[in-house]
């Protein structure tokens, strides 16, 4: 499997691969509570691909999983007692990270956050942060078995799910 960063051409398959872990992952509205249209959104999709920080980890010409890894944080993250006082421009953040559901549980999500980790120290950044919705226990579980260190929790806002509870996780570089 290889790491490609996605280009405009292939929107549609991004958002298709989407729908797809939507329609067909067990427990989405308990965990993710992904919802089409919502999140992950065309246009966040769209952006992420402009910017050159959509990802898609290929299985020959099959997508396994997609991310999105942008190479500083959003103003939200500022709100955060991370491990240090980092600049935005000093951290990566991992994004709408979803895996294909034929290849869920077979390690590929944990092969994608070693993947983002490696982007983050070829661009010389000092940590890898990430959220999840505190109701998504599988994906903080596997976090924290990659090293990832609970930072704390604020309640935002999101289409797809309300007011609700965000984890935030920091992996040191």
């Amino acid at each position: 499997m290889n790491l490609v960063k996605a280009e405009a051409k292939d929107f549609k398959r991004i958002r298709e691969h989407y729908e797809c872990i939507i329609d067909n992952t067990e427990d989405m509205d308990k965990y993710a509570r992904w919802k089409k249209g919502l999140h992950p959104s065309d246009s966040g999709i769209k952006k992420y691909i402009d910017e050159g920080t959509m990802y898609m980890l290929m299985d020959g010409g099959c997508i396994a999983g997609t991310m999105a890894v942008t190479m500083k944080q959003d103003d939200e993250y500022r709100r955060i007692c991370w491990n240090n006082d980092l600049e935005d421009s000093d951290t990566a953040v991992i994004h709408i990270l979803g895996v294909a559901p034929e290849y869920q549980k077979k390690g590929i999500g944990s092969m994608m956050i070693d993947e983002a980790v490696r982007l983050a120290r070829y661009s010389n950044k000092k940590a890898v942060r990430l959220d999840a919705l505190a109701s998504n226990t599988p994906a903080r579980h596997m976090y924290e078995t990659k090293g990832f260190e609970y930072r704390g929790k604020l309640k935002m806002y999101a289409d797809n799910t309300g007011l609700t509870d965000f984890c935030f996780y920091e992996y040191q570089l």
